[in-house]
C-alpha cells in the first residue's frame, strides 16, 4: 500500500483535491475531519473524546490520532493506496506516523503542501460558512481559530516533515484545474 499525504491550511483546497487524486490514482481518501467525525457520530470512545476538542477548534490529542490512524492503516492494509488528509498536523504526530509506518512495513509515497495566503483563506471559510450544513462551519471565530492553529501547529510540522521525507509545495491559488494540474504534473 502506498501513503500519499495532503496537507495545507484550512480552506486551501486539501479534501477537493484528496476527491480528484482518490478517483486518478484508485486510492482510499482518508479525510481525519471525516473520520473524527463518524467516530463522533457513533459515539466511539474515541469519538466522545474527540467531540469535546473539535466543538472548539482544538486538535485532538497527538496519542488519540496516533490510535485513530493505527486502526485507519490497519483497515486499508489490502488497499492500492490511501491519500491521508489533515494528519500529521503537529510535530509529534510526524514522528507518530513514520513509526507507525516503518511498524507496519509501509513507506509514505510523497507529501502534498498546498499553499494559500491567509487572506484567501479568510475569503473561502466565509464561501464555506454559506453552504454547509456543519455546525463548526457557520462560526467565524472558529474558522480564525482553526487557521491559528494551524500558523501555530501544522505549519511548523509540515516544515519538519520537510526534514524526514520529502515534501513538494504547490501554489493554492487558482481554479480547482489549475491546481490539480500542477500538482498531477509532479505525481
Amino acid at each position: 500500500m502506498e501513503i500519499l499525504i495532503i496537507t495545507g491550511p484550512p480552506y486551501s483546497g486539501k479534501g477537493t483535491q484528496c476527491e480528484i487524486l482518490k478517483d486518478e490514482l484508485h486510492f482510499e481518501h482518508i479525510s481525519t475531519g471525516d473520520r473524527c467525525r463518524l467516530e463522533k457520530q457513533n459515539e466511539t470512545e474515541i469519538g466522545k473524546i474527540m467531540s469535546q476538542y473539535e466543538e472548539k477548534g482544538d486538535l485532538v490529542p497527538d496519542s488519540i490520532m496516533k490510535d485513530l490512524f493505527s486502526k485507519i492503516l490497519d483497515e486499508n492494509i489490502a488497499a492500492k493506496g490511501i491519500i491521508l488528509d489533515g494528519y500529521p498536523r503537529t510535530e509529534p504526530q510526524v514522528n507518530d506516523l513514520l513509526e507507525l509506518v516503518k511498524s507496519k512495513n509501509l513507506e509514505i509515497g510523497k507529501v502534498i503542501n498546498i499553499d494559500v495566503p491567509k487572506e484567501e483563506l479568510l475569503k473561502r471559510a466565509q464561501k464555506r460558512a454559506e453552504t454547509s450544513n456543519r455546525k463548526d462551519d457557520k462560526d467565524a471565530k472558529i474558522h480564525l481559530k482553526r487557521i491559528e492553529v494551524f500558523e501555530s501547529s501544522t505549519r511548523p510540522a509540515i516544515e519538519y516533515m520537510k526534514s524526514k521525507i520529502k515534501v513538494l509545495t504547490f501554489d493554492g491559488m487558482g481554479t480547482i484545474e489549475e491546481i490539480t494540474k500542477r500538482i498531477k504534473d509532479n505525481l
